[in-house]
This record gives structure tokens, C-alpha cells and sequence, in this order.
């Protein structure tokens, strides 16, 4: 028997609104308004995160009139470890590299450190949360119903390294590097696993373990657990910058995206027919 929901037509308003470029201009406005109040402390981060959330899925549940298997409960717990352990690898691996090569000298900062890490963790959790739900929830996702996955994850990179281009000491080739290192291998992380977990994961882990480690977070600077001496080519280092707009952090994140887009095919390549 026909079920009459499946048989009903869909409104010209309907159609509208579940094109992907307006729901995705409407999500953007909506979860773009919430991450102004990430950076305001330990509590409004959180709190930000929370609604970023909820506002996307409204946004995706009654405007773009779709599931959202990107935040299935089922399996987040797996996810989130993977983010977390690519996130902490990749942050070990580049700078654990640039202090073989002289770039680096860490150090502890004791009490100062430890009563900066509540605010670290919050809003590493909640700039982490609004950035992926607006570039890999909202306009990858988009962008990839009209134009396949790889011009998704182009444009998408593209746009990321350039919003990066109004923080404190960026130039052309930090935004370009920010675009390949976390815009290419984000893009590349929610295209192997399709889930924003895994995103949310790696992004925060990043941004809290370089900060906690006393380096500027793509030119933000703030307390962390370390303090971190820098010197040499800021090629090597990033500069004042920061880890992003390091050689070094571009060829190993090149790397793990290549990985993963490999991954990913292979998956695909599974589950076909």
C-alpha cells in the first residue's frame, strides 16, 4: 500500500527553501549571529555551542527539509575519539617537527596555565562547533548538491582560508595555508566519515593543544598550559602567526587529507553496487 505522506506534493515555498543556496544563506545567518558570543568566556562559549547546534538543526530539519545523519547519535562517541586522536597527532607531528629543526623550545607556565584551562577547553569546543557547522555543515553540504564533492571541498577550503585573513598577523600566505591545512583537511575529514562529530573533534583539538602549548592560534594569542619559545625562518615556525602558516604543517596536513580522500574512495568503492 502507497503511504499518502510519500505521494504528497511539495509546495513551490517548499521547493524554495529546500534549495540548497537558500537554506544555506538562512543557516549562515542563523548559526553566525550565535558565534559572535564564543569568544566572551568559559560559559558563553559552551552556551554558543549549544544553540550554534540547535539552530542548524533547525535550519536543516524545517527549512532544507532533510535528515541530519551528519550528527547521528549512533556512533558519535567513535567518532569524537577519531577527531580528537587525527587532531593531537597532526598538532604533535608538526610541532614536534619544527622543534627538531630548532623552531621551538617549550616550557611550563605552572599556576597561570592551570587557571587558564577551563576558558581554553570552552572555547575551543565552542569556535570549533560554529566554524564546522557553517563551512562543513552548512556550506560544503550545499555546495556539494550543485556542484559534487570536490568543488565543495575547493570553494569550501578557499572560504576558509580567506574569513582567516582578518585575524592579527595574517597575510596572503597564511590564508593560503590555513586554506589547505584546515579547510582542505576538514573538508577531506567530513567527506571520508560524514559526520560533523569527527570535525568538531579534530578542529577543537587542534586549536586547544596549540593553545595549551603557549602558540598563537592563527594569530591569536592567549594563556596556555606552556610557554613556547620561537625562533628561526617563519616559514619554519609560522611566525607570529602562529603553527598554521608553517611549511611544515602544510606538507603533513596535505598528507593526512590525501589519506583520507583515499579512505574514503575506497569506502565508497564498498558500499556501491
Amino acid at each position: 500500500m502507497t503511504n499518502p505522506l510519500m505521494s504528497r506534493p511539495v509546495s513551490r515555498a517548499a521547493r524554495f527553501f529546500r534549495f540548497p543556496l537558500v537554506w544555506l544563506a538562512i543557516g549562515v545567518a542563523a548559526v553566525g549571529s550565535i558565534s559572535a558570543f564564543v569568544d566572551m568566556g568559559t560559559v558563553p562559549a559552551l552556551v554558543s555551542a549549544a544553540l550554534a547546534l540547535a539552530a542548524y538543526w533547525a535550519v536543516m530539519r524545517f527549512v532544507a527539509g532533510r535528515r541530519l545523519p551528519e550528527l547521528a547519535v549512533r556512533g558519535a562517541l567513535r567518532d569524537i575519539g577519531i577527531g580528537a586522536a587525527i587532531g593531537a597527532g597532526f598538532l604533535v607531528l608538526s610541532a614536534g617537527a619544527i622543534a627538531v629543526f630548532g623552531g621551538y623550545r617549550f616550557g611550563f607556565d605552572g599556576a597561570a596555565g592551570l587557571r587558564a584551562l577551563p576558558g581554553l577547553i570552552a572555547v575551543a569546543i565552542g569556535g570549533a562547533v560554529t566554524e564546522e557547522l557553517l563551512f562543513r555543515g552548512l556550506a560544503l553540504q550545499a555546495i556539494e548538491r550543485l556542484g559534487g564533492p570536490w568543488l565543495a571541498l575547493g570553494v569550501t577550503a578557499a572560504l576558509f582560508g580567506l574569513v582567516h585573513g582578518a585575524n592579527p598577523g595574517a597575510s596572503l600566505w597564511s590564508s593560503a595555508a590555513i586554506a589547505v591545512e584546515a579547510g582542505g583537511l576538514l573538508g577531506a575529514a567530513f567527506l571520508w566519515r560524514r559526520s560533523l562529530w569527527l570535525c568538531f573533534a579534530l578542529h577543537a583539538t587542534w586549536n586547544g593543544l596549540e593553545q595549551a602549548i603557549g602558540i598563537p592560534v592563527s594569530g591569536h594569542v592567549d594563556p596556555g598550559l606552556m610557554l613556547t619559545r620561537v625562533s628561526g625562518p617563519a616559514a619554519l615556525t609560522g611566525g607570529d602567526f602562529g603553527l598554521e602558516a608553517s611549511v611544515v604543517t602544510v606538507v603533513i596536513s596535505v598528507l593526512i587529507a590525501a589519506g583520507m580522500l583515499v579512505a574514503r574512495r575506497r569506502l565508497n568503492r564498498r558500499v556501491s553496487p
